[in-house]
């Protein structure tokens, strides 16, 4: 069976093999169905969808340096999280990346109920479908993340974005700590004045 994926965008994504100027085997996902195919994932990769795009790929497998309950911890949290902007949170190695939506989902919700549903494909008030439109269109940018620093006492550093125009990187906000009494005390400041405020 083909290898494919399906992203938060509702587009299916085929894995291509190619070849380097060395004959060596390199991959690579793609939405057009022609070319040379994989019918299975190579060993030692897995597939990858960025966060803010939703772009698919091919990465070469990441130790797993997040536990579980490290993971379950931000879930939680960010399930909580209730206002006019939608949150998903990515791992890589020792980095936990939370993303925050562009766009305002409270007025993308008014925007599309307004539509006429013929206009939607026949969207007739489904909530399901509502929801669909709008996972296509959105799209996210990173605002904070939690680095593993040490990892017997499973202590972390915040770091939060700053959109400052002379700046435009991370800064350190605070002192290592527990991932969950990070997540406590720092996660209620996204899409706040105050989150402007952490140093």
């Amino acid at each position: 069976m083909l290898v494919t994926y399906r992203n938060r965008r509702d587009k299916t994504y085929y894995l291509h093999e190619g070849r380097t100027k060395t004959g060596k085997p390199k991959y690579h996902f793609s939405l057009k169905t022609n070319g040379e195919l994989v019918d299975e994932i190579p060993d030692g990769y897995e597939i990858y969808e960025h966060p803010g795009t939703g772009g698919v790929f091919l990465r070469k497998k990441l130790p797993q340096l997040i536990l579980n309950i490290e993971k379950d911890v931000i879930e939680k949290k960010l399930k909580k999280k209730e206002g006019s902007r939608r949150y998903i949170f990515d791992i890589k190695g020792e980095i936990i990346t939370i993303w925050e939506s562009n766009q305002n989902i409270e007025a993308l919700r008014d925007l599309f109920s307004d539509v006429r549903p013929a206009s939607i494909n026949g969207l007739s008030g489904n909530v399901s479908k509502l929801e669909n439109i709008i996972n296509i269109a959105v799209d996210y940018s990173p605002i904070m993340r939690f680095t593993l620093k040490d990892s017997k006492k499973r202590l972390f550093m915040t770091e939060r974005y700053c959109f400052l125009g002379s700046v435009d990187d991370w800064i350190y906000i605070g002192e290592p700590d527990s991932l969950k009494n990070l997540v406590k005390k720092y996660i209620k400041h996204i899409d706040q004045d105050s989150f402007f405020d952490l140093f």
